[in-house]
């Protein structure tokens, strides 16, 4: 009897473990198939192949990717270094100790370069040519859907250092300069040289220039720009709406094909204008105009514009008639070059996520594009594979995967890999290096 007893009470016991280890797992099943998903990524670290010819990048500064899934950088080959460029010096540099051999390494590549999907270098060109002004510095990349390839700039000549040939002189020598007259060959104070935007073939031939460079006249100008940073074409409206940027404070809206005054506005849908607003403040209310630069111009699906106003932290959302629609702020402390660089949407129809490029804190937002809703994000400060150095450009292809360049010393474009949606186990994932097998 009492052995009944105690295997009737280990069978209860049993029984009970089981119904409480079921209660366990069901709750932890539903709360996995509640857990927040996201896209998740890991960095290509033998992307792209090496450049041929002993070519270096500088500056990268833009990144687009066209219908074909070919993707497009452009760089800035004045800011490598000296001893980056040996082989481009004229006379060249240095001479080996034994004999008389010119330096076989380095030289800049072309500004713009296109790759196919599996990171060979596919075509080049790029740089000053009859009958356009190439920029001092480009800024901005950008893809159309008919195939046309477009460049902007921000450059402005340092101090004692002449215009490019060609770019705009007059305006540096006369009295219509601000701050009055130059030296012969030196800009005037004030004088800003990229004030255009140029569009070419995938080839590189020249099809059309708007403004021209040193002739802006500030925020309100319908003719030139001020240091535009990034372009996008509305494939509906062939519209070209302009990040209008580095010296002016607005976005402004083009026709695509004759290059024809739309409108434009300042932040909130404000007319813009160039009063100095000083330093960010986070504490202080929202500035009611944007600062330098406005940094990108994205036109979603839905027809919503998403525009990088970098150092107020912030991502204003308009229609495209300029009618304010919502803002958010992220990392609403970062000062200095902000925290709103680029952004890309994820390529399902309804565009459900958008990537965030953070330049100053190294990393990659991952945001619920209906809600703004920050859900992770990846990257760290650092030189290797999936770390960024000042992470500036930011783009999508049809498959899912993400490119983005870096600017300052970065000089480098990565891929990151999209693996599918997963469950957001962490806010900050750091770097999502490739999972290892063992």
């Amino acid at each position: 009897m009492t052995r009944n007893l105690r295997l009737g009470s280990i069978f209860l016991g049993t029984l009970a473990a089981l119904g409480v280890g079921s209660v366990v797992l069901d709750h932890m099943a539903a709360v996995k198939a509640a857990a927040v998903m996201a896209p998740r990524f890991e960095v290509d670290p033998m992307w792209p192949k090496p450049l041929p010819n002993h070519w270096l990048l500088g500056n990268v500064i833009g990144v687009g990717v066209d219908s074909n899934d070919h993707i497009w950088i452009v760089h800035r080959q004045g800011s490598l270094e000296a001893m980056e460029n040996y082989a481009a010096a004229n006379p060249p540099g240095p001479k080996r100790q034994m004999g008389v051999v010119e330096a076989e390494c380095c030289e800049p590549a072309p500004p713009v370069l296109e790759f196919d999907e599996a990171g060979n270098l596919i075509g080049h060109w790029g740089g000053p040519g009859e009958g356009y002004d190439w920029p001092e510095t480009n800024h901005g990349i950008f893809i159309d859907y008919k195939g046309n390839v477009w460049i902007g700039g921000n450059g402005r000549p340092r101090p004692g250092q002449a215009p490019a040939a060609g770019a705009g002189r007059g305006a540096a020598r006369g009295g219509a300069a601000p701050g009055g007259a130059a030296p012969e060959g030196q800009p005037a104070p004030g004088y800003y040289n990229d004030n255009m935007v140029l569009k070419f073939t995938q080839a590189g031939k020249f099809l059309m220039q708007i403004g021209k460079p040193g002739q802006s006249k500030g925020s309100n100008d319908l003719e030139n720009l001020k240091g535009a940073a990034k372009m996008y074409v509305d494939p509906k409206s062939n519209e070209l709406y302009v990040a209008d940027g580095y010296g002016n404070h607005r976005v402004i809206v083009f026709d695509a094909e004759t290059g024809k005054y739309k409108r434009h506005w300042g932040a909130y849908g404000n007319k813009p204008d160039d009063a100095n607003l000083g330093r960010y403040n986070p504490e202080a209310p929202p500035a009611q105009q944007f600062r330098n630069p406005v940094h990108c111009a994205e036109l979603s699906n839905d027809g919503l514009l998403y525009v990088c106003d970098r150092p107020n932290d912030r991502i204003q959302v308009f229609k495209p008639d300029g009618t304010f629609v919502k803002e958010i702020i992220i990392a609403k402390n970062t000062l200095g070059d902000g925290s709103v660089w680029d952004i890309a949407f994820s390529k399902d129809p309804q565009q459900k996520y958008m990537y965030l490029a953070d330049g100053s804190n190294e990393k990659v937002y991952i945001i619920l594009r209906e809600t703004m809703e920050i859900l992770t994000s990846f990257g760290d400060g650092g030189r290797q594979p999936g770390q960024f150095y000042a992470v500036h450009s930011i783009a999508s292809d049809s498959k899912g995967n993400i490119f983005t360049t870096e600017t300052y010393r970065g000089q480098r474009i990565q891929k990151f890999l999209y693996k599918g949606l997963a469950p957001v186990t962490k806010k900050d994932q750091g770097v999502v290096w490739p999972k290892t097998k063992g």
